[in-house]
């Protein structure tokens, strides 16, 4: 599995998630439980990773869509 978004920015997420599902990309969101429990502070970003095999075509779908990947 390769990161293609890290974000504190929970809009971005979401929308980033929904554009690859759109796509037929699985993702999984990490770090959720520790961006929880450090409240709304905004300070431990959550990662989006996908398949290796994914990686291009989903960090060519963000990045076309306006998505910050912020790495």
């Amino acid at each position: 599995m390769k990161q293609v978004l890290r974000t504190t920015n929970l809009a971005d997420m979401a929308f980033a998630r929904a554009l690859l599902q759109g796509e037929g990309i699985d993702c999984f969101e990490m770090d959720v439980n520790m961006s929880i429990l450090e409240g709304s502070l905004g300070v431990l970003p959550r990662r989006l990773m996908v398949g290796d095999e994914d990686y291009d075509r989903a960090a060519r779908t963000l990045v076309d869509n306006g998505i910050d990947r912020g790495l």
